[in-house]
C-alpha cells in the first residue's frame, strides 16, 4: 500500500516453515533432465539445424538483413581508413614478432576476412597487435636465435644465414599460432568464455602496459642502429636495456636522424587528428604518407647504399600455398600458445564489450572465443601469426562511422592490393620509421600509467594487482609475468573472502531497516539482541573467523560463560547437597521434639514451639528450597552478569541464561550464496553453544537454495527446527518481542513500516 511517497507493509511475520506454506514451495525442478537435453541435443529438424547455423555462422544472420542504403557509405569509409592503417601496422608489429613484414600483411588479410564471418562484434579491428606480436617474438628468437644459422665467411668472419632463420622463424611463428587458435576453439566449444572474468581490468590494464615497455625496449635497436645482445629468461628487458645504453657510442646518426624527424612528423600530426577528429571526416592517414616518403627518400638518397640506413629488404608478392605447422614443435610451444590464447582472447572480449555496450548489442563471449581460435588456426596455415584486436584500429573504425564487419571486408581488400600489387614497392622503407610507427602507437597503452592515482583513490587491491603484474611482467617476461600476477590475482580474492567485514547490526527508528551501528549515527541496537551480519559468504575459509567475530562482536565469550555455568551447576549441587543435609538434620530434631513432646504430654508439661518458623503452615518441617531463590556467580567472573529468566512463555520452557542483558542473536546470512559442509557444521556448533549459555539464535534473509543446501546437510533438527529461520531481519526481531511478550515494547520497532 503506498502513502505518499513511502510505503506500508501489512503480513504476518514470516519463518522459513510458513513461508513455504504460504508461498507453496514445490519441489519440482524446470531444468530439463539429462535424458531430455540428450534427446533434444540428437533431434534433427530444419529449425533446429538453422538455428545451430545462424549460432556458430553469425554472418548468416546479418547479412542478408543488411540495409545497404543506410550502411554502406559509413562501412566504406570506415573499411578504407582501417585498411590504410593496417598497411604500415602489419608491417611494423612484423618486426615484433621477428618476422618479414610481409607476414604482418598476411595477418591484416586472412584472419580478417575469417571474424567478418565467424565474430560477433561490429566494430573491433582483428589483426596484429603489438602486445601479441611481443609475445610471438620472444618465442620465435628463444627457438631461433642467430646463433643456430652462423655461417663462416671469407677471412674467417661469421656471417648469419637470414634466409634459413627467417624460414624457421615462419615455421616457429606458425606453429605457435596454429596451437593457440586450437586451445582457443576447445575452449569456446566447451563454453569456457567465463573464464577470462578472471583475469581483471588492473590485471589486463598493468600487463599491456608493461608489455608496451617490452615492446619500446625490442625496437631501440632500430631506432639506434645498434645491435646489441640477445637475452632471455628473468630480467632480460633490463639487460636487453643495459645493453642498448652500452651502445649508445654506436648510435648509427643516419638512422637516428631518419627515426627522430618520422617521430616528430607522427606525433605532431596525430595530435592533430585527435584535437580536430570532430571537423575532420577521416583522419590523415600519416603513417602512410610517412612510408611512403620514407620509401621514397631512401630509394632516390640511397640512404641503405650510402648510408648503412637499414632497409626492409625483399617484400615478395602474391600469396603461398597453405602449409601445415610443424606438429613436432607444440610441446615446446604449449605454455606460450595457451598464453597467447587467454591474453589475445581477453582483449579482444574486452573490447567488443565495450563497444557493444555503447552501441547497444550483444557480443557473445563463447562465439568470440570460437571465431579468434578460427581465426588463428586458419590464419597459421596461411603463414599469419597470432592476432587479436587493436585498440587504435578499432577506434577509428568506429569513430569514423563503421556499422557492421562490412567495414571489415573492404579493409581486406585495401590489405589484398597491397600484398599483390604494390607491396614490393616498400622493400626500401628504413625499418627505423617503422619502429617509430609502433612507439606512437603506444601511446594509449603509456596513457594506462594515469590508472595508479585512480585506484590509490578507490580501490588499493586492484592498485597491488596492476603495480604487481606490470613488475612481475617487466622482470620475469611475457609468460611468468602473467602466470605470478593470475595467481597474485587468486590471492586478492582469497584473502578478501578470508577477511570480510563483521559488524553489529541496529534498527532504524520507524522502519524495518537495520544498518552498520559503527556507520549510521541513527541505527539503534535493540535491548537484548544482538544482530550479526557478514560482508561474505560463511565457507571453510573464514568459518572459524566467523564464529571468533561472532563472540567479539555480541561481547559473550561461549568459553568463558560455559565455564561460568559449571561452576554455577557444581555450586547448585553443593547446595543442594546442604540442604539436603540439613533437611535430614531438622528431620531428626522435629522427630526428637515430637517424640519429647509426646513424652512430656504424658507428664503434664506443655512445650511452647518458636514463632518464627510458624509458617510451615502446621507441617512440622521447612523446606529450605524455597529460601534460596537467587544464585550468584563467583567473585572471580565480576564482568559477567550472570541470571536466570522464566522462559516458560517461549519456546520449549527452558531456563534461559544470558550475558549482559542478551537473550537473542539473530545472525544475517542474506549474503551467503552457498554452504559447505565446515559451515553447515560451524552454525550448528553456534546454535548448540550459545544455546548451552541460554541464549537463542535465528537465521534471517537464507536465500531458498541456501536452505536447500542446509535441508541436504541434515542442518534442521528438533533442537534446530525450520522456525528459526526468518525471511527477513525485522520478521526475527518481531518474533523475539512476541515470544517474550513485548509487543508493547518501549523500542520504536513498529510492525507497520513507513518512512
Amino acid at each position: 500500500m503506498r502513502v505518499r511517497d513511502g510505503y506500508v507493509v501489512h503480513r504476518e511475520v514470516l519463518d522459513e516453515s510458513r513461508l513455504e506454506t504460504v508461498a507453496q514451495k514445490g519441489t519440482w525442478s524446470t531444468k530439463p533432465t539429462v535424458s531430455e537435453r540428450m534427446k533434444d541435443m540428437l533431434r534433427c529438424s530444419v529449425s533446429q539445424v538453422k538455428n545451430v547455423l545462424l549460432t556458430w555462422i553469425p554472418i548468416l544472420s546479418w547479412l542478408p538483413k543488411y540495409p545497404f542504403r543506410e550502411n554502406i557509405i559509413s562501412d566504406l569509409m570506415s573499411g578504407c581508413s582501417v585498411g590504410i592503417m593496417h598497411l604500415p601496422q602489419g608491417m611494423a608489429y612484423a618486426l615484433l614478432a621477428s618476422l618479414r613484414p610481409v607476414l604482418g600483411l598476411y595477418s591484416s588479410l586472412y584472419p580478417v576476412l575469417v571474424y567478418c564471418i565467424f565474430g560477433t562484434s561490429r566494430h573491433i579491428s582483428i589483426g596484429t597487435f603489438a602486445v601479441i606480436s611481443i609475445m610471438v617474438g620472444s618465442v620465435t628468437e628463444r627457438l631461433a636465435p642467430d646463433s643456430n644459422f652462423i655461417l663462416n665467411g671469407t677471412n674467417g668472419s661469421e656471417i648469419v644465414n637470414l634466409a634459413a632463420r627467417d624460414s624457421y622463424r615462419v615455421q616457429v611463428a606458425c606453429s605457435l599460432t596454429v596451437l593457440s587458435g586450437i586451445f582457443q576453439l576447445l575452449l569456446g566449444l566447451v563454453k569456457f568464455g567465463f573464464m577470462v572474468t578472471y583475469l581483471s581490468e588492473p590485471l589486463i590494464r598493468g600487463y599491456t602496459t608493461a608489455s608496451a615497455c617490452h615492446v619500446c625496449v625490442s625496437q631501440l635497436k632500430y631506432l639506434f642502429g645498434v645491435k646489441p645482445a640477445r637475452f632471455t629468461g628473468p630480467f632480460a628487458l633490463v639487460y636487453t636495456l643495459v645493453d642498448v645504453c652500452r651502445l649508445f657510442p654506436q648510435t648509427e646518426i643516419p638512422e637516428l636522424v631518419v627515426s627522430l624527424v618520422a617521430l616528430a612528423v607522427l606525433i605532431i600530426v596525430k595530435e592533430l587528428n585527435d584535437c580536430y577528429r570532430q571537423k575532420i571526416p577521416l583522419p590523415i592517414p600519416i603513417e602512410l604518407i610517412v612510408i611512403i616518403t620514407a620509401t621514397v627518400v631512401t630509394y632516390f638518397c640511397g640512404l641503405n647504399t650510402e648510408y648503412s640506413v637499414d632497409v626492409v629488404g625483399e617484400i615478395p608478392t602474391g600469396f603461398k600455398p597453405p602449409r601445415a605447422p610443424d606438429t613436432t614443435l607444440f610441446s615446446q610451444l604449449i605454455g606460450d600458445a595457451f598464453a597467447v590464447a587467454i591474453v589475445g582472447y581477453a582483449i579482444n572480449i574486452s573490447l567488443g564489450k565495450t563497444f557493444a555496450i555503447k552501441h547497444g548489442y550483444k557480443v557473445d563471449s563463447n562465439q568470440e572465443l570460437v571465431s579468434l581460435g578460427l581465426c588463428n588456426t586458419i590464419g597459421g596455415l596461411f603463414r599469419c601469426y597470432a592476432v587479436t584486436s587493436s585498440m587504435s584500429r578499432s577506434l577509428v573504425q568506429e569513430s569514423t562511422g563503421g556499422k557492421t564487419q562490412v567495414a571489415g571486408m573492404i579493409s581486406s581488400v585495401i590489405v589484398l592490393i597491397a600484398v599483390l600489387k604494390i607491396g614490393s614497392l616498400f622493400e626500401d622503407l628504413p625499418k627505423a620509421v617503422l619502429s617509430t610507427i609502433v612507439f606512437v602507437n603506444l601511446k594509449g597503452m603509456f596513457k594506462q600509467f594515469m590508472d595508479l592515482p585512480m585506484l590509490w583513490k578507490t580501490n588499493k587491491v586492484d592498485l597491488l594487482v596492476w603495480l604487481v603484474t606490470f613488475i612481475s611482467t617487466i622482470l620475469l617476461n611475457l609468460d611468468l609475468g602473467l602466470a605470478v600476477s593470475i595467481g597474485f590475482s587468486m590471492l586478492t580474492i582469497i584473502f578478501k573472502t578470508q577477511l570480510p567485514r563483521y559488524s553489529i547490526l541496529g534498527n532504524v527508528p520507524g522502519t524495518e531497516l537495520y544498518l552498520d551501528i559503527d556507520a549510521y549515527k541513527e541505527a539503534k541496537e535493540i535491548p537484548g539482541i544482538k544482530i550479526f551480519h557478514s560482508s561474505a559468504t560463511i565457507n571453510f575459509t573464514n568459518a572459524e573467523m566467523y564464529l571468533e567475530s561472532l563472540q567479539e562482536k555480541s561481547g559473550i565469550d561461549i568459553g568463558k560463560l560455559q565455564t561460568e555455568k559449571k561452576k554455577q551447576e557444581a555450586k547448585q549441587r553443593r547446595e543442594q547437597e546442604k540442604q539436603k543435609k540439613r533437611e535430614k538434620d531438622e528431620a531428626k530434631k522435629n522427630v526428637c521434639i515430637l517424640l519429647n513432646k509426646n513424652k512430656d504430654n504424658q507428664n503434664g508439661v506443655v512445650l511452647s514451639m518458636p514463632d518464627t518458623d510458624s509458617d510451615i503452615s502446621g507441617k512440622g518441617q521447612i523446606n529450605w528450597g524455597y529460601h534460596s531463590n537467587r544464585v550468584t556467580s563467583d567473585s572471580d567472573s565480576d564482568s559477567y552478569e550472570v541470571f536466570t529468566v522464566d522462559s516458560n512463555q517461549g519456546e520449549g520452557g527452558k531456563k534461559s541464561c544470558c550475558r549482559s542483558g542478551t537473550h537473542s542473536i539473530i545472525l544475517d546470512v542474506s549474503v551467503t550464496s552457498s554452504m559447505d559442509t565446515v559451515a553447515v557444521k560451524t552454525l550448528k556448533n553456534i546454535f548448540s553453544d550459545f544455546g548451552d549459555v541460554g541464549v537463542t539464535i535465528y537465521l534471517a534473509g537464507c536465500q531458498a537454495c541456501v536452505v536447500e543446501q542446509m535441508e541436504r546437510a541434515n542442518f534442521f533438527s528438533e533442537a534446530v527446527p525450520k522456525s528459526c529461520l526468518f525471511v527477513s531481519v525485522h520478521d526475527a526481531v518481531l518474533h523475539i518481542f512476541k515470544k517474550l511478550g513485548q509487543e508493547d515494547n518501549d523500542f520504536d520497532v513498529s510492525c507497520v513500516t513507513q518512512m
